[in-house]
């Protein structure tokens, strides 16, 4: 399936008017995946609002906090000295290599081990992102041009969060590893910030980087040809790169206070893609206990498409980035500028990054499958959950569903359709990413699976634009929950997370944080956030749902969702008519085709329904 164009004019015409708006009226960041099935345009140009996130971090580079005597660690490659937040209680290690440079004849090939080091290696500063497009918003905080390339090839680092004195006679935490999203072609480490869940629920975190775009997802013919080790054939470079920070944490954790026994994956949108080709890839069986997916996906691309099989598989972009020539050495050798030249003028890059069917990292009949035996991945307990209006972050700039006043004060056109066809877009994301997930590996045998709804809505207003209505409880919404760290949207915050909404969000927080924490340590969130969390048992569900006490939560609801469910809403909601019906199916087909395709058929729309 292919992505559409509509949603990403829309989108980037929105984000222009918002930088050019006050300070204090930014939008909301997101770091969606490529979620579902041939994820389209709407999903993936959502994320150039990502690096919004890095705004936090970004103001944080100029000041570089002294080294800690306290924080001297030693790892396999050399000893490494950090610095100490006193006001959290938390030690931080920032830019610790977990891999050599993939760089030179290292360029898309599987990640070889960090080079060893001689006396202290002080690692204060934020690592360089790996290379990438900045886009809209990511330019504005680094000082550069949408579109221009920021990062570096030299980018296989991770930072580390935990409580202060943790350490090799003081460990025995459990482990965090954060994998950032940004649709696989943006984001940065940096942009997470671990101390307070380190603080609050005595963890050691780990936030890790990896191969972006190009660089991490490319299955070209003479790559594979040109392998030194069976992982080099492999298409997914990214997962490899995660799986290298697994083995590096397996190996030098407990001298950072943690418990290489007790290691979970957590990630969000493309992070939780990627959560999922971790327990689908054999190479990092043995490596982690637990995960979590966060409004992830389970989908991928057969290895013939990537290849060969649409527009920019790895064979056109080859030719592209070498002008012809076909050899692995000419792919290594090409300037970075060459390569994402391959791209310029093409912002939505359509068609890559895309987890690939490579028959190395992932099997052949694709990550989906690896789930319905039980020996076809690493069965590990896992929780899986969305935000209850995923969609609303990218519907917020399509300007057929709202207008913008002063060119950036969005509202919905019509406040009732706005709010179905947003509904029913995002329970589709629900039933593929939690109860469709959770039915696959109940049936093969893996009953470990928790699920969630994340529903806080309670951000404040701007002048005339109501964020709890256009926003809502919007894709990425959860994520400064789970860290109890709101300092992640920018100039958002102001907004978002006010005086008013305080109490409440910091009890869900720190309910979260528990949960989170809880099943970090044992493998089952239990009550730690003060409900038993049962995991899911069919018809009944039950997932739980995260809001504030003042609305009820956090609280069990029962019942599963399915596409014939929603199908059955659709044609008795009273606030559509049968044009808005079938709009609402187009509007599920542009990224989810068969789901459009059956929800269209069942409404008697016109074919096709795929957008």
């Amino acid at each position: 399936m292919t992505g559409r164009d509509t949603p990403y004019a829309a989108l980037a015409s929105g984000l222009q008017a918002l930088l050019a708006a006050p300070a204090h009226g930014a939008i909301l960041p997101s770091t969606p995946s490529r979620a579902f099935s041939g994820v389209s345009v709407m999903i993936r140009i959502a994320i150039a609002l990502a690096c919004a996130v890095s705004l936090a971090a970004c103001g944080e580079r100029a000041e570089i906090p002294a080294a800690d005597p306290d924080t001297a660690r030693d790892t396999a490659h050399g000893a490494v000295t950090g610095f100490t937040r006193s006001d959290q209680g938390v030690h931080v290690w920032r830019g610790v290599p977990f891999a050599a440079a993939p760089v030179g004849d290292l360029r898309w090939r599987a990640p070889r081990p960090a080079p060893d080091w001689d006396g202290v290696r002080e690692t204060l500063h934020h690592p360089e992102p790996c290379i990438q497009i900045a886009n809209a918003l990511s330019a504005e905080a680094s000082g550069t041009r949408a579109g221009d390339l920021v990062g570096s090839e030299d980018c296989l680092y991770l930072n580390i969060y935990a409580p202060a004195g943790a350490g090799p006679d003081n460990g025995g935490r459990p482990v965090m590893v954060w994998i950032h999203g940004g649709a696989n072609v943006w984001g940065h480490a940096s942009q997470y910030d671990g101390g307070q869940l380190a603080a609050d629920q005595d963890v050691v975190v780990v936030v890790v980087q990896y191969r972006l775009g190009l660089m991490g997802f490319f299955a070209h013919p003479a790559l594979m040809a040109d392998a030194q080790t069976p992982d080099d054939a492999a298409g997914n470079f990214a997962l490899l790169d995660l799986i290298a920070a697994l083995d590096w944490v397996q190996a030098n954790i407990n001298a950072f206070g943690g418990d290489a026994g007790r290691v979970t994956i957590f990630g969000e949108s493309a992070g939780g893609h990627n959560v999922a080709g971790l327990m689908a890839a054999p190479q990092a069986a043995g490596l982690f206990h637990r995960a979590i997916i966060q409004s992830g996906s389970f989908d991928s691309v057969p290895l013939e498409e990537a290849q060969a099989g649409g527009r920019n598989t790895a064979l056109e972009v080859g030719t592209r980035i070498t002008g012809g020539e076909a050899g692995a050495d000419a792919l290594r050798l090409a300037p970075l500028g060459d390569v994402y030249a391959t791209f310029a003028g093409d912002a939505d890059l359509r068609d890559l990054p895309r987890m690939i069917a490579d028959g190395v990292t992932l099997p052949r009949d694709g990550l989906a499958s690896a789930f319905t035996r039980l020996d076809g991945f690493n069965a590990v307990p896992l929780i899986t959950g969305v935000t209850r209006d995923e969609m609303k972050l990218f519907n917020a700039f399509n300007d057929t569903l709202t207008r913008r006043r002063l060119g950036f004060l969005v509202s919905p056109r019509d406040p009732d359709f706005y709010e179905a066809i947003n509904e029913y877009q995002s329970r589709v994301w629900r039933v593929r990413a939690v109860d469709d997930a959770a039915a696959k590996l109940r049936a093969a045998g893996h009953d470990a699976v928790w699920g969630y709804r994340f529903d806080w809505d309670e951000a404040g207003s701007f002048l005339t634009m109501d964020l709890s209505r256009v926003l809502g409880a919007a894709h990425a919404m959860e994520i400064p929950f789970v860290f109890n760290h709101f300092d992640l949207f920018g100039r958002l915050d102001r907004v978002i997370f006010n005086r008013s909404n305080r109490a409440g969000r910091q009890a869900l927080a720190t309910s979260m944080g528990a949960y989170w924490a809880a099943f970090a340590r044992d493998g089952d969130p239990g009550d730690a956030g003060g409900i038993t969390w049962p995991a899911l048992s069919g018809e009944d569900g039950p997932l739980m749902r995260f809001d504030s006490p003042a609305s009820g939560g956090p609280e069990l609801m029962r019942g599963a969702d399915s596409i014939a469910r929603i199908t059955a809403d659709i044609a008795a909601d009273p606030r559509l008519d049968a044009a808005q019906r079938c709009q609402i199916a187009r509007a599920i087909g542009s990224w989810v085709e068969e789901a459009g395709a059956d929800v269209g058929a069942a409404l008697d729309c016109p074919a096709p329904v795929q957008g």
